[in-house]
C-alpha cells in the first residue's frame, strides 16, 4: 500500500499573511513542517502544494517535492486532489503546513485505519480529541463531531452536538482536528462533487465527503497540535524548540 503525505500551503492567511515563509530556528515554517513529516518515515513521499511562487522557491531550493496549484480552491481538500489526480498512490494524508510539530503518533493511527481495513470499508480516518471546557464545547470555531460505536462519524457541526437535554445522562464532547487519511479515490470524489448544501451552512468540507456518502473512521487523540495561527503562536513555537 503507497502512502503518500501533502501539505497544502497557501501563502496568504487572514490572520497571518506570509505566515508560511515566517522564521523559526533558521527555516521557514513550511520547511521545517516539509522536513518534519519526511522525518517521520511514514510515507514513501512527501509533497507540498501551493499556489505561491516564494513557497515553491523555498521548498525546491531545500531539494524537496513541491507541487503548483493551478487552480483557486475553497479548501485543503480541493487542492490536494488536483495535485494527486495524475500520482500513483493508495492513501494520501493530509499535513498541516503551519504544524510543524508533527505528532507521528496520531498519523500512524490513522495509517493504520487502512492497513486493518481490508474489506475496504473506510473511506477516510480523521482525527478527534475529547473537549471539556465549556467554552471550547459552546465555541463555533470548533468543529464538534459525533460518532457511533464503532468510532465512525455520524456528523460534525459548529453547533453544540450531542445537545445535553438529560444533565444525568454523562456526555462526552469531541473536537474534530483538520488531520485526514484518504483513499485517492475518495479524494477524487469530493473534488468533482459540488459544494452540499450542509456543508455550505456549516463551513465544514468533512460534511460533503459524509452527504456524497463516504464513511470516516474518526481516531481519538490526546494531542493538540502546535499550530501557527498568529504571530504569537510563532513566538510560542520558538519557545519550544527553546531559541
Amino acid at each position: 500500500m503507497k502512502i503518500i503525505a501533502m501539505i497544502p500551503a497557501r501563502y496568504s492567511a487572514s490572520r497571518f499573511p506570509g505566515k508560511l515563509m515566517k522564521d523559526l530556528g533558521g527555516e521557514s515554517v513550511i520547511l521545517k513542517t516539509y522536513k518534519a513529516a519526511l522525518n517521520t518515515n511514514l510515507f514513501s513521499d512527501v509533497y507540498v502544494v501551493t499556489d505561491s511562487e516564494i513557497i515553491q522557491k523555498n521548498i525546491s531550493d531545500a531539494g524537496g517535492k513541491v507541487l503548483m496549484s493551478k487552480k483557486e480552491h475553497e479548501c485543503g481538500s480541493d487542492r490536494i486532489a488536483e495535485a494527486v489526480e495524475n500520482i500513483e498512490t493508495d492513501i494520501v494524508v493530509n499535513v498541516q503546513g503551519d504544524e510543524p510539530f508533527i505528532d507521528e503518533v496520531s498519523l500512524s493511527k490513522l495509517i493504520d485505519v487502512f492497513k486493518k481495513d481490508i474489506h475496504k470499508e473506510v473511506d477516510l480516518a480523521s482525527l478527534k480529541v475529547q473537549i471539556t471546557n465549556k467554552k471550547d464545547i459552546e465555541n463555533p470555531n470548533n468543529v464538534k463531531v459525533i460518532t457511533d460505536i464503532n468510532n465512525m462519524a455520524i456528523y460534525f457541526s459548529r453547533s453544540v452536538i450531542p445537545y445535553h437535554r438529560d444533565a444525568t445522562i454523562n456526555v462526552k464532547y469531541y473536537k474534530h482536528k483538520g488531520v485526514y487519511a484518504f483513499r485517492k479515490q475518495a479524494l477524487l470524489d469530493f473534488y468533482n462533487t459540488p459544494m452540499t448544501p450542509l456543508e455550505a451552512a456549516e463551513k465544514i468540507e468533512a460534511i460533503r465527503y459524509q452527504e456524497i456518502g463516504k464513511k470516516i473512521k474518526m481516531v481519538e487523540t490526546t494531542v493538540e497540535a502546535v499550530g501557527i495561527d498568529t504571530p504569537e503562536d510563532l513566538e510560542k513555537a520558538k519557545k519550544y524548540l527553546n531559541l
